[in-house]
């Protein structure tokens, strides 16, 4: 089994490590963890930022969401603290960002937030032993 999740999220460079592929089956398992913990079909909130692969994750996100009968709400070009902010506003059950903050522009990233805002990251660091994420 192959690593994906690192201390803050998914970094890779997009279309190529962070293929759509790999984008769909982080979203469909993000989907499939949530429905697990609701009683209704999850709402999950998409930001990006203006890298020019944000489209392509955002749409493979999307589908990989929808497969699983999530509901998706696109909040486009968002800086990541808002989407943090908007996750807990607006009562959705997670949300992801796409980003790759400081990284060159080949790169992508994807960070979720839990329904209380809070990244993923936060969660599994406090966690012991910490968890790890495998898709394959």
């Amino acid at each position: 089994m192959r690593k994906y999740f690192g201390t803050d999220g998914i970094r890779r460079i997009a279309n190529t490590e962070l293929s759509p592929e790999l984008v769909y089956k982080v979203a469909k398992a993000g989907a499939y963890v949530l429905s697990k913990h609701t009683d209704h079909a999850p709402t999950i909130l998409i930001g990006r930022d203006t890298r020019i692969s944000g489209t392509l994750i955002e749409s493979a996100m999307v589908a990989g969401f929808l497969s699983y009968g999530a509901n998706v709400k696109l909040l486009g070009v968002i800086p990541t603290p808002a989407v943090a902010y908007l996750t807990r506003k607006l009562n959705a059950d997670a949300s992801v960002v796409i980003s790759a903050s400081h990284n060159t522009y080949e790169f992508n990233g994807i960070k979720y937030f839990s329904n209380k805002g809070i990244s993923f990251e936060i969660i599994t660091r406090a966690t012991t032993p910490p968890r790890i994420f495998y898709l394959d």
